[in-house]
């Protein structure tokens, strides 16, 4: 049975790689000092596996066949896609094993995920791996969400098959250790007029939601209110899976900040009992 070493959520915009200095100085180092908190205590865990949790910007998926989940279950996943992304080619080790694992256990559970063997990753997968300084030669299971073209997954089943998901991977006997990292979000606009402003009342109840613990009263605002924060909002799908593979861990936002001029409410999160931190 493996143990959960830990679940994290991070914000990702490629801007933070592509133009760092579009920020001073010093809140750019706190928001990179933050990352690399999360990459440290993700690493006290010693993780053997991480399964990512983003989206797909339309690199894989397009309007002639766009699943609302898709679970990779390939060798390995080049990254990054984009070939204006700021950042060190790379390609991440898969878990096979793992990925056919969860897509034979979805199915079971009546979900029905689509699988892929060619999957590649954009900055949504790459950006906080980065930032982090994670280990490039971890292995990883992607598993991709619709956040781009509706009809989307709701936050209900995006929350339920979270669920899923953490029962699944503590039965998984593979490996003994697992990390989860959903990415994406908060608060964000692209290519529209209100590119640029970031909703901080938005992230800021969302945030407070998760911290108390109401499972319920998080997946009812996010569903009502996602559309006040832009299209990028959409990606907290990502964060209901979180805090349903979480259970009953509570949550700890470890920063966020509204930055406009990284057009982003940059969160970071952590789901932990209390004290449980690693380092």
């Amino acid at each position: 049975m493996a143990e959960v070493t830990g679940i994290y959520t991070a914000s990702h915009t490629p801007v933070m790689l592509n133009f760092p200095d579009r920020i001073p100085p010093g809140l750019r180092g706190e928001i990179f000092g933050a990352y690399e908190a999360m990459g440290r205590d993700f690493e006290a865990g010693r993780p053997d596996v991480l399964v990512v949790l983003s989206n797909d910007h339309l690199h894989n998926f397009f309007l002639n066949n766009f699943p609302a989940l898709c679970i990779g279950v390939a060798e390995s996943y080049e990254s990054p896609i984009e070939h204006w992304l700021k950042a060190k080619r790379r390609t991440f080790a898969g878990d096979q094993a793992l990925g056919a694992f969860l897509l034979q256990e979805a199915l079971a559970a009546e979900f029905d995920p689509a699988f892929s063997m060619e999957m590649v990753l954009d900055h949504g997968s790459l950006t906080p791996l980065e930032l982090a300084g994670l280990d490039p030669d971890l292995p990883i299971v992607p598993i991709l969400f619709n956040c781009v073209q509706p009809p989307m997954p709701t936050m209900r089943r995006c929350h339920r098959f979270g669920r899923f998901l953490g029962q699944a991977l503590r039965r998984y006997q593979g490996v003994e250790r697992i990390a989860i990292l959903a990415t994406g979000g908060i608060s964000h606009d692209i290519a529209t007029p209100r590119m640029g402003m970031v909703n901080r009342d938005f992230d800021e109840t969302l945030l407070a939601l998760m911290e108390a613990g109401d499972h319920e009263r998080t997946i009812d605002y996010a569903t009502a209110n996602v559309h006040t924060a832009g299209n990028g909002a959409e990606e907290i799908r990502m964060w209901m899976a979180a805090m349903g593979a979480a259970g009953d861990l509570p949550f700890r936002r470890t920063y966020y900040r509204a930055v406009n001029d990284w057009y982003t409410g940059i969160g970071i999160g952590r789901f932990a009992r209390h004290g449980d931190a690693h380092g």
